[in-house]
């Protein structure tokens, strides 16, 4: 499944999409991976990743820079909190965008068929995997393009 963070930003009213304007959220590798650091060796196996990806600060909303849409920019995998606001008020906000992101009207959901090709851009959407294959194998392969700074 994918969510359209362009579609969840239009749908905003114009107020929250002024609030939004001025706030910074942070984006922690290991806070995506926790459980995987809590598990027994898992702060060795991981250590070189959390090492080369740092928490970044990055705008709430983000211009996505071919098509010059705004996009609601945070996840509820990476995203810790919204560097402006109390932890209580953070923690609602957040809670708020990534229900409003996961509205239906913003979604999609693919179905895999034999030599199926999805692609995806990560700057304006955010995807949810479905293992609705079973008992087909499904093989993937993943390329990320060194991505341009949020703005």
């Amino acid at each position: 499944m994918w969510s359209s963070t362009a579609a969840a930003y239009d749908a905003l009213s114009e107020a929250m999409k002024r609030f939004l304007a001025g706030l910074h959220a942070v984006h922690d590798f290991s806070w995506g991976f926790k459980e995987s650091l809590a598990e027994a060796g898992g702060r060795e196996r991981l250590a070189a990743a959390v090492a080369d990806n740092p928490p970044v600060i990055h705008p709430v909303v983000r211009t996505h820079p071919e098509t010059g849409r705004k996009v609601v920019f945070v996840n509820s995998l990476f995203t810790t909190h919204i560097r402006e606001l109390s932890r209580g008020e953070s923690d609602a906000l957040l809670a708020f965008l990534y229900d409003h992101i996961a509205t239906p009207e913003f979604t999609v959901r693919f179905r895999w068929e034999a030599n199926s090709l999805a692609i995806w851009d990560n700057r304006s959407t955010q995807h949810k995997p479905i293992n609705d294959y079973f008992p087909a194998p499904r093989c993937m392969e993943r390329i990320v393009i060194d991505g341009d700074r949020p703005f």
